[in-house]
């Protein structure tokens, strides 16, 4: 009970000091006081300690009284003069929800940190603890150095009944007040973090409890009714003067206008802070915090802007050592290559004259004037020669000419480079190859340059035969099993007598050519009496047979067109051992019918190739232009 009142003594003196500290520094800076609401416990401290109505006081005068005195006694007074005190309760007093919380010998006080039941029983035995005037006696005169020297004071004789325990508690609190009052308090809350006493460990509900009962929260509340937060102008410019660019990096003026104009450009409104005479105020933490958090992110900008302007200086600094590095490098290397080209250009001097010395006799015999120049001369001969040899046999111009000095050798090489392409070729040539190219030999024999359509034929190969034994009728190929086939061709045959169209097959054997149409040869031309092959030299492919007629039964003349003209005419020709026969015609042709009736094929230009029969009883023969690139 004396040390919950003591308590409760000094968190009252706790918060008046408070409170004469925060109204001293008010009117020091001149800011105008703002009365604080908070809780004032002196409610308690009157409950507690007032003369002649405190707790203290009726125990006392229990003691004293005479009579039958008790602890039980003692609570029945309490209960007389305190039952409407809102901060004394007892079972007798309580509501029936707090009567189940307490004993009947107990009575509950509330302090300013929370309810505290106490029990009276031995209340006034406590009270009463003594010491009698004979022990003091005997104390006094004791031996010992230190416990004569602490009751050498007691005034033995004084016959005054001794002071109560609790009156003696409540006259030496009363002068730690005074003394408290007099001095400067300084305070130093120490709280436990965990009640097992380890490193890193924070109870939260532990630490709440001690700040609560400490009344640390009653000391906020007063700091925080007010201005929380004040310093002074030289430490507030100091740390946030980077917060504003007219403060930044230095303030020539007074610090109490650089922290004004500071709050203005941090947009403090007028109700947030006070301009004092030495210090700034400012009233919401929330203000201070976001000043702070700002302070923090300057901070980065401004240890950012620190970073580059040294990394700027660094590499100034090192790519200047690079500079002068390399120019340093640049000079001897120039200078070595200068020394360099100068002896290349005495020795260019000295080659330039020989080669004009040579030059000059380089018509002469081979001399040690001349040797090196005409070995060079043959050297870029041949190796001029080497990069643009004539890739075939048929390139005759892209030989290089020759120096007079080369002439001769250039002509042997020539040779000797022609036959190798000819060998390399002649190798190559497979015998498949080597039989198109005897036919196509034979093909340009008869018509190169004569007929249009020619030039047009030449990438086309040859082939064996036109129509396969399958496509020829049986009865036809057991009429001539004794003839070899050598080659078979569709054609569209016309008609002597009105010149109708007609599909046809013609077969080539080692004896005869033979007109078939389906199981029926419908004409044998015997190699023999083949007279000649007439053809125009326009791109159509109309075909003229002369034969020579030995019987007057026979036929007459062939008239017909064949898609595959060259290679037709070209087998017929090499089978038929007779290249003269063909002869290209311009204009007309004429053909016998029979005898002694003669008919005309008549050639012309158009659109759209085409045959039909003409008014004037002639085949008209109509062939497109060849294209010339």
């Amino acid at each position: 009970f004396c040390i919950n009142s003591c308590n409760e003594k000094l968190q009252q003196l706790f918060i008046q000091l408070t409170l004469k500290s925060e109204q001293e520094e008010y009117e020091a800076e001149g800011i105008e006081w703002e009365p604080v609401q908070f809780f004032n416990n002196k409610i308690i401290c009157d409950l507690v300690e007032e003369r002649h109505r405190g707790i203290i006081s009726l125990l006392d005068e229990e003691c004293l009284r005479p009579g039958d005195a008790t602890d039980l006694t003692f609570l029945d007074r309490l209960e007389d003069k305190m039952g409407n005190h809102p901060h004394f309760v007892t079972h007798r007093l309580a509501d029936k929800m707090t009567r189940k919380t307490l004993e009947r010998g107990d009575f509950r006080l509330l302090h300013y940190a929370g309810e505290v039941t106490y029990c009276v029983v031995g209340f006034l035995d406590k009270n009463n603890n003594l010491l009698y005037r004979n022990i003091k006696d005997l104390i006094c005169q004791s031996k010992n150095a230190i416990i004569s020297e602490c009751f050498s004071s007691m005034d033995t004789d004084n016959r005054r009944r001794p002071e109560t325990v609790a009156t003696q508690f409540k006259n030496s609190l009363m002068k730690l007040t005074e003394m408290l009052m007099a001095k400067e308090a300084w305070y130093i809350r120490c709280l436990k973090s965990n009640e097992s006493k380890q490193p890193d460990q924070f109870d939260e509900a532990l630490i709440r409890h001690q700040v609560k009962y400490l009344g640390l929260m009653e000391h906020l509340r007063v700091r925080r009714a007010g201005f929380a937060y004040r310093r002074k102008y030289e430490d507030f410019l100091k740390r946030y003067k980077p917060l504003c660019p007219a403060t930044w990096p230095h303030w020539r003026g007074l610090p109490a206008d650089g922290v004004e104009l500071l709050v203005q450009h941090l947009g403090y409104l007028p109700d947030e802070y006070r301009m004092g005479r030495t210090k700034i105020f400012i009233r919401h933490p929330r203000t201070l915090y976001a000043t702070e958090d700002a302070y923090e992110r300057c901070k980065h900008e401004l240890a950012t802007r620190l970073q580059a302007k040294y990394k700027g200086y660094k590499a100034k600094g090192e790519f200047r050592k690079q500079k002068e590095a390399a120019t340093k490098i640049e000079t001897c290397w120039r200078g070595a290559q200068a020394r360099k080209e100068k002896e290349k250009r005495a020795w260019a001097v000295k080659v330039i004259k020989k080669f004009i010395k040579a030059y000059m006799n380089r018509g002469q015999l081979k001399t040690t004037d001349n040797s090196e120049y005409l070995a060079f001369v043959r050297q870029s001969y041949l190796n001029r020669l080497k990069n643009s040899l004539p890739k075939t046999v048929l390139d005759k111009t892209t030989w290089l000419t020759p120096p007079a000095v080369m002439t001769e050798a250039s002509g042997l090489l020539r040779k000797i480079h022609y036959r190798l392409m000819v060998r390399k070729y002649v190798r190559g040539v497979t015998p498949q190859r080597k039989a198109q190219l005897q036919l196509k030999v034979v093909t340009s024999s008869i018509f190169k340059g004569k007929k249009e359509s020619y030039p047009k034929s030449i990438p086309q190969p040859f082939v064996d035969t036109r129509i396969s034994d399958q496509d020829i009728n049986m009865r036809i190929l057991s009429m001539i099993r004794n003839e070899h086939i050598k080659y078979s061709v569709p054609v569209i045959k016309y008609d002597r007598n009105g010149f109708k169209p007609r599909p046809r097959q013609l077969i080539l054997t080692q004896a005869a050519a033979y007109m078939v149409e389906e199981a029926k040869i419908k004409q044998r031309v015997a190699y023999s009496s083949l007279k000649g092959i007439s053809v125009s030299n326009l791109t159509d492919d109309i075909i003229i047979i002369h034969v020579t007629r030995e019987d007057p039964k026979q036929k007459g003349d062939l008239v017909f067109q064949c898609d595959h003209l060259f290679e037709f005419l070209t087998k017929l020709s090499v089978i038929a051992k007779k290249e003269n026969v063909v002869k290209v015609v311009q204009g007309s042709i004429k053909f016998e019918i029979q005898p002694g009736k003669e008919g005309v094929v008549d050639f012309s230009t158009g659109q759209e190739p085409m045959a039909y029969k003409a008014k004037n009883g002639h085949l008209m023969v109509v062939a497109t232009r060849a294209r010339t690139r």
